[in-house]
C-alpha cells in the first residue's frame, strides 16, 4: 500500500518540490498558531480572532480569478518563487515587530490581508503546476500526497508551536517561518519544467476568468463540489478559528494545549489525505464527499458538547480526517474534470469556494462566539454542515452520469468507470 501513496515522488520535479513544500508549510503552521495566539493574547477577544481569519483570507476570495488567470498565462514556476519570495519578506517583518515590542492588532490585520493577497496567486497557481510535475497518470496521488504534506506540518507545526510561544515568544515563531520559505524557494530553482509557451488565445484577462467561472457553473458534478466546499468553509471549518477559545476558557489550557488540538486535528487530516494518496482511481470518490461531510458535521456537534481536553483532542482526529478526505476529494475529482487550458482558472473557482468563503465565517464565528458562546457557535456549524450533506448525497444519482463523461473526455479514467463519481466504493 505504501509505494502506491508514494508513487508520484519518482518524479525528481515533485521530489524536490515536496521536500521544501514540507518545511516551508511546518513553518506556515508554526507562525499561524503564535498568531493567533498572539492575538488572543493581546485583546482577549473571539472577535478579533475572526477578523484576523477575513483579512488573511478575503483577498483570495476577491483576487483568485486573477490569480488563476495569471497561472494560465504565465510560467507558473516562475510565478510561486515570487509569491514565496513575498510571503517570507513579510514573515520577517512581523517578526521584527513582534521582537521589537512595537505590533499592535491592526499590524497583524494588514500584515494577514497582505498575505492574504500573495496567497489568492499562490494557492491556484499551485494547484495547477502540480500536473506539470507529475503529469496526468499520478495527478491524483500528487495532490493526495500534496495534502499529506500540508497535513504533516499542520500536525508537527502546532505541537512546536505551543512549546515554543510558551517558552520564547510569537516572534520567534515568525522569524523561523521567514527561515523556513528559503526551502521551497530553492526546490523551485533546482526544479527542472519544459519551456514556458504562453497561450496564443487573443482573449483578455476578463475574458478567460469568465471562461474559467462558465466551466465551473455549467458542469454540475463541478458545481455541486463547489458549492459543498463553501457549506464546509462558512459553517464547518471556522471551529479552528476558534480554537484558542476552546483550549483557554472551555477547556482551562494554555498555549500548549491549543498546540495539541490544533496538532491532533492535523494528525486525523493527514491519515485522510494518507487514504486519498494510496487510491488508483476516482472510482466512488463522490460517495465519499457524502459521507465525510456527513461525518464531519455531526464530530463537530459532539465536539461542541465536550468538556474534557482528552475527549476534544480524541474527536479532533475523525474530525481532521473526515474533513480532509472531503477537501482532497472534491480537489482531485475537479482537477480529473477540468481541462488542462483551464485548470488555473478552475482551480482559482476552487480556492474562492475553499479559502474565500472562510472569511465570512471566520467573521461570523468570532462574532457569534462572543455572543452565545464558541461551543454554540460551533454546534450550529457542525448542524448546517450535516443537512448539506445530506442534499449533495441526494443528488449524486443525478451527477454521476455527468462526471462520468467530464473524467473520460479528460483521459483521467480509461474507458468507462464503473463506479464514476458517484459509485459505492
Amino acid at each position: 500500500m505504501l509505494p502506491v501513496a508514494l508513487r508520484s515522488l519518482r518524479h525528481r520535479n515533485f521530489r524536490l518540490f515536496a521536500g521544501g513544500q514540507l518545511v516551508s508549510l511546518t513553518g506556515t503552521w508554526v507562525q499561524l498558531v503564535a498568531q493567533s495566539w498572539l492575538v488572543y493574547r493581546l485583546t482577549g477577544r473571539a472577535t478579533l480572532l475572526g477578523l484576523v481569519g477575513f483579512a488573511s483570507q478575503m483577498p483570495i476570495f476577491l483576487l483568485a480569478p486573477l490569480g488563476g488567470a495569471l497561472a494560465d498565462r504565465f510560467e507558473r514556476r516562475r510565478i510561486l518563487v515570487t509569491t514565496q519570495s513575498i510571503s517570507m519578506g513579510l514573515a520577517f517583518l512581523l517578526a521584527g515587530l513582534t521582537l521589537s515590542g512595537l505590533v499592535h492588532e491592526w499590524h497583524i490585520v494588514a500584515l494577514a490581508a497582505a498575505m492574504g493577497i500573495v496567497h489568492a496567486f499562490d494557492i491556484p497557481t499551485r494547484q495547477a503546476f502540480l500536473v506539470e510535475m507529475v503529469g496526468r497518470e499520478d495527478l491524483i496521488n500528487a495532490i493526495g500526497l500534496n495534502s499529506s504534506m500540508f497535513n504533516g506540518a499542520r500536525m508537527a507545526g502546532p505541537a512546536v508551536a505551543g512549546v515554543l510561544v510558551a517558552t520564547i515568544g510569537e516572534g520567534w515563531c515568525f522569524l523561523i517561518n521567514g527561515v523556513t520559505f528559503a526551502a521551497v524557494i530553492v526546490a523551485l530553482l533546482a526544479i527542472r519544467v519544459p519551456p514556458f509557451r504562453p497561450p496564443v488565445s487573443p482573449a483578455s484577462t476578463l475574458t478567460r476568468i469568465r471562461e474559467g467561472f462558465a466551466f465551473a457553473t455549467r458542469e454540475r458534478p463541478v458545481r455541486a463540489l463547489l458549492l459543498m466546499l463553501a457549506v464546509l468553509s462558512l459553517t464547518g471549518m471556522p471551529f479552528m478559528v476558534l480554537m484558542p477559545v476552546f483550549a483557554d476558557r472551555v477547556l482551562g489550557g494554555g498555549p500548549a494545549a491549543y498546540g495539541i488540538l490544533m496538532s491532533a486535528s492535523g494528525l486525523g487530516a493527514l491519515a485522510g489525505a494518507i487514504t486519498l494518496a494510496s487510491r488508483r482511481d476516482v472510482t466512488g470518490l463522490g460517495g465519499w464527499v457524502a459521507r465525510a461531510a456527513l461525518a464531519f458535521g455531526a464530530l463537530l456537534l459532539t465536539f461542541s458538547l465536550s468538556r474534557s481536553f482528552v475527549l476534544s483532542a480524541a474527536l479532533l482526529l475523525p474530525i481532521g480526517f473526515s474533513m480532509m478526505v472531503q477537501i482532497s476529494s472534491s480537489n482531485t475529482l475537479i482537477q480529473t474534470m477540468v481541462p488542462d487550458d483551464l485548470r488555473g482558472r478552475v482551480m482559482a473557482v476552487y480556492s474562492m469556494m475553499f479559502m474565500g468563503m472562510a472569511p465570512a465565517g471566520s467573521l461570523l464565528a468570532g462574532w457569534a462566539a462572543d455572543r452565545i458562546g464558541a461551543p454554540s457557535t460551533v454546534a450550529i456549524g457542525g448542524a448546517l454542515c450535516v443537512l448539506a450533506a445530506a442534499v449533495f448525497r441526494w443528488s449524486l444519482p443525478r451527477l454521476r452520469a455527468d462526471a462520468r463523461r467530464l473524467i473520460v473526455a479528460q483521459q483521467m479514467v480509461g474507458g468507462d468507470p464503473p463506479g464514476g463519481f458517484g459509485g459505492a466504493q
